[in-house]
């Protein structure tokens, strides 16, 4: 055993969680879990521990914030009332604005299905990032979130190696530049070692 392979299994072990794992449901390559990793990368994009975020993502599934028309069936004040009560503050009132208009623009974009926005990118993660940050409250450093999460689904993804995974190697002591660390991901789950390589950068927020 290598000691990248040491490294990868401490991560793995003790930090390879995935958002989605966290805010409890299971992403799938269909409209409903894509829109609802789309509402937990809106939350986490704002800085707000993640933790918070998953109850807040949990909170707005129960009111029907599953899908783009889900969404837009409920109302503003559903919305702030429901991260409320995951204690989601400060944020509340612009995400609960921010989460209509991007359910407006998935709706009216997409018709509702991320999948369209995967194949309007021609299967491009750097294309598919730029498509992400056309949605309100989608920023760069959001559609990344979404699209480490997203290679779990979208294998044309896979590995995801944005700038706070890279981060993460180097703290890690793995390779950090993108084609080494491409090697450290080859056989491996790469979303959950994405996810514990960003993971242990927060350690440091």
């Amino acid at each position: 055993m290598t000691d990248n392979d040491t490294i990868v299994r401490t991560l793995l072990a003790e930090h390879g969680r995935t958002y989605c794992d966290e805010s409890g449901f299971t992403l799938k390559d269909k409209p409903s879990p894509l829109f609802q990793l789309l509402v937990l990368t809106i939350l986490l994009a704002k800085p707000i521990s993640a933790d918070i975020a998953a109850a807040a993502n949990a909170e707005l599934r129960r009111i029907g914030v599953r899908t783009a028309r889900g969404t837009l069936r409920t109302d503003w004040q559903q919305r702030v009332d429901a991260l409320g009560r995951a204690h989601y503050k400060r944020y509340d009132e612009s995400t609960a604005t921010r989460l209509e208009q991007a359910a407006q623009l998935v709706l009216d974009r997409w018709h509702g299905d991320l999948r369209k926005l995967a194949a309007e990118s021609d299967h491009d993660p750097e294309a598919a990032a730029d498509l992400l940050t056309e949605i309100p409250g989608i920023g760069p450093a959001g559609a990344d979130i979404f699209l480490r999460e997203a290679q779990a689904v979208w294998h044309w993804c896979r590995p995801y190696l944005d700038a706070r995974v890279l981060d993460g190697a180097r703290q890690a002591g793995l390779p950090y530049s993108r084609r080494g660390l491409a090697a450290v991901f080859e056989g491996r789950d790469a979303v959950r070692l994405g996810a514990a390589l960003v993971r242990i950068t927060t350690q440091e927020d």
